[in-house]
């Protein structure tokens, strides 16, 4: 976590102060925040394969496909494309003429809120070495060793069989790891305000098609590994939780096939802490969003260390507002290492990837969706100290009417698509670093969206690249750059 620790008290003071303008709000119902009631049955979500909900179409607010494949030859009205979708949900995957990201059994994140509002309580519920950013140490973690201190309840694994127990009592035997998670989580103090702790200890195997279900109020500690296996289904998550606040995964690794690793929705006040996502015939990795009521955003995001592998994307969020991240280390998704879609007030230390969305317009970092937007405005509120990437599709990626972005460094080389890409965004500002080709550095405009304004590119080494404006964005800042076997085809 050293990338963020320095900002995290400014960052979390400022997004502290966004969310108490919407606490009224919350607290009158416009965000169906579950309480922590913690029956089995509502805990432990199934889905029969192959069922799920039917297909949805887009959300309300968001564009239907339009992407374009990017051509060689520009046209008098055709400012560039964006070979990605950029604006249907993501894990649909690529645009035209690509081949989705996700899995065969991949769907569209529903939508709706069925699953938000409730009439009761709530429902509760390695990757790669880090190269070449910077590793994590256990002394960094807000845990250093898993499973170590007080908890509340606990499930544990003894040869092949699993006991929930909560103090002397025994909740379950038997040979399930989702219901003696669940159990455990069920034992919880049904009307708790503060945040209870269960520590799994031990690994197994659930279902790709059933989900555990977080309540209020709880934190969970897995030492060990969550195998989800089998087809999985759509809204299913071996870590799930919607509409409701203060949660905490502390540690967690999931290997199999499930449709996402951790999908939260319309959620307030989550960390998650070291989590190990190793995927590659799963979907996407992590999910947050606030699908459950668009008109509110979720709120006060903290996410450690990622290590993701993942059929799609690494981590995704949209509708966040008050976002940090240490570190996300991607290696081989599907699609983007980390994607920020309409999310606001973002500081992000490190995103390392290797391989993310090759032979896809998707990149190791991505910003899309008005990401960055408050207001009518663009604000610098979107902060990355560095993103290295290698191979794949692109290295950073703003598009569809984003900005607000500043990124300290880059580090870039031998992306199969653009290095950067800055098509129709607005107050973005990249530091410094190195850029190595074949991808070029572009600023590009669809006819569609408004130019693209206030680009400022510093202190960058271009290397067997390209760094080409088509069309002439408005009021482009380039200084101190160095160009070695490189062009400049500015403005």
């Amino acid at each position: 976590m050293r990338h963020v620790k320095r900002d995290w008290n400014r960052r979390t003071a400022l997004s502290i102060s966004i969310a108490s303008v919407a606490s009224l709000a919350l607290i009158g119902g416009a965000v169906a925040v579950q309480g922590s009631g913690n029956s089995q049955e509502d805990l432990i979500g199934v889905v029969a394969q192959g069922s799920g909900s039917p297909p949805v179409e887009a959300a309300e607010g968001e564009a239907s496909a339009r992407a374009e494949l990017e051509s060689s030859t520009e046209n008098g009205d055709r400012r560039g494309a964006d070979p990605a979708n950029e604006d249907a949900p993501s894990v649909q995957g690529g645009g035209v003429g690509e081949t989705p990201v996700t899995p065969q059994n991949a769907a569209v994140p529903d939508a709706g809120a069925a699953d938000v509002a409730t009439d009761g309580p709530a429902s509760p519920g390695g990757g790669a070495a880090i190269r070449p950013g910077e590793p994590t140490t256990a002394a960094d973690s807000p845990v250093p060793v898993c499973g170590a201190g007080t908890f509340d309840a606990e499930a544990v694994k003894d040869g092949e069989t699993w006991t929930a127990r909560r103090g002397e009592q025994v909740l379950y035997t038997g040979p399930d790891m989702l219901t003696a998670m669940a159990s455990a989580i069920g034992s919880l103090d049904p009307q708790r305000t503060s945040k209870q702790r269960v520590v799994v200890r031990g690994s197994g195997t659930m279902p790709a098609s059933t989900k555990l279900r977080m309540p209020s109020f709880t934190i969970l500690d897995v030492c060990g590994t969550i195998d989800a296996v089998g087809p999985g289904a759509r809204d299913t998550a071996p870590i799930f939780a919607r509409g409701v606040t203060d949660i905490e995964i502390q540690h967690l690794k999931v290997t199999g096939t499930p449709m996402y690793g951790i999908f939260l929705r319309s959620v307030e006040n989550v960390t998650l802490g070291q989590i190990d996502l190793d995927m590659p015939a799963g979907g996407l990795g992590i999910r947050i969003d606030n699908y459950g009521n668009r008109s509110v955003p979720t709120r006060n995001v903290r996410i450690d260390d990622v290590r993701v592998t993942a059929g799609s994307h690494g981590v995704e969020t949209f509708g966040v507002d008050g976002l940090v991240v240490g570190s996300v280390v991607a290696r081989s998704v599907g699609g983007s290492g980390l994607l920020l879609n309409a999310t606001t007030n973002a500081e992000i230390g490190l995103v390392d990837a290797i391989d993310a969305g090759t032979g896809t317009g998707y990149a190791a970092f991505r910003t899309a969706n008005g990401n960055g937007r408050i207001g009518e405005g663009y604000p610098s509120n979107i902060h990355v100290e560095k993103v290295v990437a290698r191979g794949g599709g692109r290295g950073v990626f703003c598009v569809s009417d984003s900005g607000g972005l500043v990124i300290d460094e880059v580090d870039i080389a031998d992306t199969g698509n653009h290095a950067i890409l800055l098509e129709n965004c607005h107050n973005v500002t990249i530091k410094g670093g190195t850029v190595s080709g074949p991808g070029e550095l572009r600023l590009a405009a669809r006819w569609d969206r408004p130019n693209s304004t206030n680009i400022t590119l510093e202190n960058l080494t271009l290397r067997n690249t390209v760094l080409r404006e088509m069309p002439c964005a408005e009021n482009t800042t380039t200084r101190g750059l160095t160009f070695v076997d490189a062009t400049d085809l500015t403005c």
